[in-house]
C-alpha cells in the first residue's frame, strides 16, 4: 500500500475544489475513487499544518490510551 504525505492529500482535495475529476485525480495517485472519497470527506478545508497537527494528535491520543489500558491492567493484577 502506498503511502501519501499531507501536502499530496490537501492537494488532491485541492484540485478536486477547483474543478478537477475525483477519478481523474485517483487514477494518477493510482488509488481507488473510495479512497479519494475519504479522504475529502474527512480532511476537507484542512491546510496541510493543520492535517499534520491532526495526526499528530490522534498518534498521541493512541499512545496516552496504551498507557491507560496498562495502567488498568497492572491495577487489576494488584
Amino acid at each position: 500500500m502506498k503511502k501519501f504525505t499531507e501536502s499530496q492529500m490537501v492537494k488532491a482535495i485541492k484540485e478536486n475544489q477547483n474543478g478537477r475529476s475525483a477519478e481523474e485525480i485517483s487514477r494518477e495517485l493510482g488509488i481507488n475513487k473510495a479512497t479519494f472519497y475519504n479522504w475529502r470527506k474527512k480532511y476537507a478545508g484542512m491546510e496541510a499544518s493543520q492535517f499534520k497537527r491532526l495526526k499528530e494528535l490522534e498518534e498521541e491520543n493512541r499512545k496516552l490510551k496504551q498507557m491507560y489500558a496498562d495502567l488498568s491492567l497492572d491495577n487489576v493484577m494488584l
